[in-house]
């Protein structure tokens, strides 16, 4: 997933709208966008849209943002949208592990009363939104079959650290942010999924989201979030492989498989060992 783009739950219209943006995934936001009085609405919203869109011709994968599973919250989120088989389930203010792995138990009882597959539903969580979370970022690795990627968030660790702001003058992220967004980055490669950059809240700066895109796949991000559908294009356009890039992958996977149990290849005036290889291989593994 290159793009994923936050839609409120609670508005049928966007919605709607949001099926034609580009974007990779939506997801259902049932969390921040919501107001309090607002959240049965969304539900009710969510798993209407659900229902209409899934199997839908050209429907990108549905996602659901519920709200923090000590929120009191969630339970009645999963049992709203869960019967619309959403792809999977975005869980915010994450901490490490044990909540991966107490929200997939959780999945489970509701697959089965809704009779969807055991496993079907995916969790994406946002590791870094308060300072536990940072530090449990190692315990994600080996918490959840159903772990589908990791992402991070600024505007939440911001509010925990009691940061002024979570940008230097530059527009760059600064240090406890880019500590975050670093230890997520690696916390995703230790458990073998993908990692997706978090959402650049400047939705009319096109121009710095594209600089950040390229700066997070430059560092190994595969893809990132969303707040408005015009930033779709621009993230997408980041991070999708060029035909060249594709070109050498298959290149590099070729000269592997015919030479096999060999450790290091020539391809176009290169030497090239194994890491070379995963690189290539999961390139082409994002082309789907």
């Amino acid at each position: 997933m290159r793009s994923l783009l936050f839609v409120p739950g609670d508005s049928p219209r966007k919605l709607d709208k949001a099926l034609d943006s580009g974007a990779d995934a939506l997801i259902l936001d049932l969390e921040d966008s919501v107001a309090m009085d607002a959240k049965a609405a969304a539900r009710a919203a969510s798993a209407d849209f659900l229902a209409r869109s899934r199997g839908r011709p050209g429907c990108p994968r549905l996602f659901v943002r519920i709200n923090a599973l000590d929120t009191g919250l969630a339970d009645d989120d999963l049992a709203a949208v869960m019967p619309g088989g959403p792809d999977g389930i975005v869980l915010p203010k994450a901490h490490g592990g044990p909540d991966v792995a107490g929200l997939g138990a959780r999945l489970a009882v509701q697959e089965a009363r809704a009779g969807l597959a055991d496993g079907a539903t995916r969790i994406l969580p946002i590791a870094t939104e308060t300072a536990r979370a940072v530090f449990a970022l190692g315990t994600l690795a080996g918490s959840s079959p159903r772990l589908a990627g990791v992402t991070w968030g600024a505007e939440d660790l911001s509010a925990d650290l009691g940061a002024e702001t979570n940008r230097d003058a530059a527009g760059d992220w600064s240090g406890p942010f880019r500590l975050a967004r670093n230890l997520a980055l690696l916390a995703a490669a230790a458990a073998e999924v993908d990692a997706i950059d978090t959402i650049n809240a400047a939705f009319r700066d096109l121009d710095g989201l594209a600089r950040e895109c390229h700066a997070a796949r430059r560092d190994g991000f595969v893809g990132k979030m969303a707040i408005h559908p015009a930033q779709v294009p621009v993230i997408n356009a980041a991070f999708t492989p060029s035909a060249a890039e594709i070109a050498r992958a298959r290149a590099v996977v070729a000269a592997f498989a015919a030479a096999p149990g060999t450790g290091v290849v020539g391809v176009e005036g290169q030497m090239l060992d194994r890491p070379h290889l995963r690189r290539a291989e999961r390139l082409l593994a994002r082309l789907g």
